[in-house]
């Protein structure tokens, strides 16, 4: 394993998230990029200035970055499958508010038995401000996900108004007609042209896009469709990755060595955002991979590249729904089948973009064990080079040390015990483990004198627990105080971060390394 990553373009990463944020809202994978190749053409037909285009064209890509915020939740109200969920309400998220609540009604849980469903039905409708909530939450974090890119303030600035309308009824902001940002006007239609088209056909998409003129989308966008759509679809072609890859508008954006491992653990909490239980898990494991590459001997490049592997290594978790990786009891054989796919998305996604494929091979291999026992491909013995090895140990340890659906964190010197019992049993080898153990025992961080942001240590307190998505009772009983008192928290925790949202809190905790006591 060799350090081979130097400056790349920043469309190349983005292109990456894009298939990520596919698997996360259900879509094949490829649809945000068919999405940008139609926003591009669009672009064109509406006689767009350069800067608009460049801006157009990774708001295609990253609109739904912010999927992961509250897929959870998302969970327990769908039944469990925020995938399958996401993917039957795609068609009406632009659509009239009568037309979107009537379909949501119908298809809410649907294969939950009767008395279940209605219950969840009556959920929701007991909170009519759900939506206003999840879309906001999702924009805040795609902006924040965005600027943490790298990307152009007019990119943030539109993703952060990703779910705005032409007639107001938008969110977060209800902006109306040409305050909402061009790139949103146009990209919303092109998203729901791809969509449409592939589902019934081009003759329905065109009647969606007539019917909802005026309405969710702007006119002008509409009639350039209307009269082109047709063709433009049938211009994308058999490989759009590298259709848009080829077609960033000027100027090509990079991003330079020092600044991928920022953009890279950006991605790490895209993924980690999927349950409360993973939060900070990526970094934490990037952090203990490389103090143990450093323990093995490793090279600084392959160090390097290890910790950058380690960052992204459970991008493909968006492909699996919440309500597997949230259940607190046994998984099904259909479920556990399910969460044996992550490292094979993750691979799959990264072998799509140079910038991260030479991440691919060891990101694959960190669940495989050295006597055969692990998955997806059941590598073993020289099979898996060292750094394999290292990453999948680091993120067995540092997972046992952290809360699961079905048991509490385990001491360090638990999740030792049980690393070295893995040891003698041959699913790990000694090289490995010792490595990680030895960075694990000196991992200790010093105590911080000042808190990000101006945080008290008890905002920090409770910031850390309405991030693993604890309501104010639950954080209230935790910590000894009142609810009230959690509430007045939550407010100064928004003020100082700078966020309005809890999915916006959550990603700021993750940020500054506050998820672990």
């Amino acid at each position: 394993m060799t350090d081979q990553v130097g400056a790349g373009r920043l469309a190349e990463l983005t292109i990456a998230l894009s298939l990520a944020t596919d698997l996360g809202t259900g879509q094949p994978m490829e649809h945000g990029l068919r999405t940008c190749w139609l926003s591009l053409a669009a672009s064109e037909e509406l006689g767009l200035d350069a800067a608009t285009r460049s801006c157009l064209y990774y708001v295609a890509l990253l609109r739904f970055v912010g999927c992961t915020s509250d897929a959870s939740e998302t969970a327990v109200l769908a039944g469990g499958d925020d995938l399958a969920f996401n993917a039957v309400m795609a068609p009406m998220l632009l659509a009239r508010s009568g037309e979107s609540m009537r379909y949501f009604v119908r298809h809410l849980a649907e294969d939950l038995p009767l008395r279940r469903r209605m219950g969840r039905v009556a959920r929701a409708m007991a909170d009519p401000g759900m939506q206003r909530h999840s879309l906001s939450g999702h924009c805040e974090v795609a902006a924040r996900l965005a600027v943490r890119l790298g990307l152009a303030d007019a990119v943030c600035e539109a993703l952060a108004h990703a779910y705005e309308r032409w007639d107001g009824n938008g969110y977060p902001d209800g902006l109306a007609g040409e305050e909402v940002p061009m790139a949103i006007r146009v990209v919303a239609v092109a998203r729901d042209v791809e969509l449409w088209a592939r589902r019934a056909g081009w003759p329905a998409a065109r009647d969606v896009l007539v019917h909802r003129s005026g309405h969710g989308y702007d006119p002008a966008v509409v009639d350039a469709f209307v009269a082109h759509g047709e063709r433009w679809l049938a211009e994308v072609g058999d490989d759009p990755c590298a259709a848009v890859l080829d077609a960033e508008p000027a100027p090509v954006l990079t991003v330079e060595p020092d600044g991928l491992d920022g953009a890279l653990a950006a991605v790490a909490d895209f993924a980690d955002l999927k349950s409360p239980f993973f939060r900070g898990h990526s970094t934490g494991v990037a952090d203990l991979a490389v103090a143990a590459a450093s323990a093995a001997g490793l090279s600084a490049a392959e160090t390097t590249t290890l910790g950058r592997a380690a960052l992204v290594h459970d991008v493909g978790r968006v492909g699996v729904p919440s309500g597997i990786w949230d259940r607190p009891g046994p998984l099904s054989a259909e479920q556990w089948e399910r969460v044996r796919l992550h490292p094979y998305l993750s691979e799959r996604v990264l072998n799509r973009c140079g910038l991260l494929a030479p991440f691919a091979d060891v990101v694959a291999l960190h669940h495989e064990r050295a006597d055969g026992s692990g998955y997806h491909r059941g590598a073993s013995g020289g099979q898996l080079a060292l750094g394999a090895r290292l990453l999948a140990a680091a993120d067995a340890y540092h997972a046992m040390t952290e809360d699961r659906p079905h048991r509490s964190a385990l001491a360090p010197s638990d999740a030792a015990s049980q690393l070295l019992e893995a040891v003698d049993a041959g699913r790990f080898a000694p090289a490995e483990v010792d490595a990680v153990l030895d960075a694990a025992g000196q991992a200790t961080r010093p105590a911080r004198v000042a808190r990000p942001a101006g945080l008290t240590e008890r905002e920090v307190d409770v910031l850390r627990l309405i991030a693993r998505g604890r309501a104010n009772k639950e954080v209230a009983a935790t910590l000894g105080i009142s609810p009230k008192t959690v509430g007045h928290h939550i407010e100064h925790i928004y003020a100082k971060a700078g966020v309005t949202t809890r999915a916006g809190a959550t990603l700021f905790a993750m940020e500054h390394g506050l998820m672990s006591p």
